[in-house]
């Protein structure tokens, strides 16, 4: 892990590595290969369920030197039209207990993600503390949520506590549908095709956290700062 200057709670540094939370093994490997063309990353794997996520990632944000923070893995779909190995963007996420953040990275993300041929789809996740299936998938589709995921709004709520600026990202490559739920026939093709799009959004990962590392310059300006050549 490398670590730069401490800047301010409310800055992110130009030149620090991109916090990666994962919360399983595979999708930690799927990031991994990918191409990062450079550009600093941490890759944090959390175990399952928001407990752990939080617990792992706020020991880490009161750390300074993260140049911004992204939530990436799996998800499942909560409503039609998103198929195995869509790219759901989150703008904003919300948890069981009505807790909401919201994140403009939305656009420059899927911009980023669609230049490179994939399928995006923008618009709320849902957080729940258990695996939802049937008539629960229809009733938060209904909310407007996109998406869910047991991790993302606990990752974000650490954040706040630290009193960190970190710019924010999160992304969910759909593995099951409301008609193609878990542990059904074709889970497993499914699941190679949602592997293999984690794995292509990585291009995209690395061009978003580039502005963003842009962006910091400018608002810092005259100040300068190279990025690092290698990934950590």
């Amino acid at each position: 892990m490398r670590h730069v200057a401490p800047l301010p709670p409310e800055g992110a540094a130009p030149d620090g590595p991109l916090l990666v939370v994962c919360a399983l093994g595979p999708e930690v490997w799927a990031l991994r290969g990918g191409d990062w063309s450079g550009t600093p990353a941490v890759l944090l794997r959390t175990g399952m369920g928001r407990a752990r996520a939080r617990r792992a990632v706020g020991g880490l944000l009161t750390r300074p030197g993260y140049g911004a923070l992204a939530v990436a893995g799996f998800g499942a779909a909560l409503g039609p039209g998103v198929l195995p190995g869509d790219v759901i963007v989150a703008d904003s996420v919300r948890d069981a207990e009505g807790d909401a953040w919201s994140l403009d990275s939305a656009p420059a993300l899927a911009a980023e993600l669609r230049a490179r041929g994939l399928t995006v789809h923008i618009g709320p996740h849902h957080t729940a503390d258990h695996v939802v299936r049937g008539a629960e998938r229809s009733d938060l589709h209904a909310t407007g949520a996109r998406a869910v995921d047991m991790e993302a709004a606990a990752v974000l709520a650490a954040r706040a506590e630290a009193g960190s600026g970190l710019p924010a990202a999160v992304l969910r490559v759909v593995v099951d549908t409301p008609s193609r739920e878990l542990l059904r026939p074709g889970t497993l093709p499914a699941g190679l095709r949602a592997w293999r799009t984690l794995r292509a959004t990585v291009p995209a990962l690395a061009a978003w956290r580039r502005s963003v590392a842009r962006d910091e310059l400018k608002n810092r300006a005259p100040q300068s700062s190279t990025l690092p050549q290698e990934a950590s």
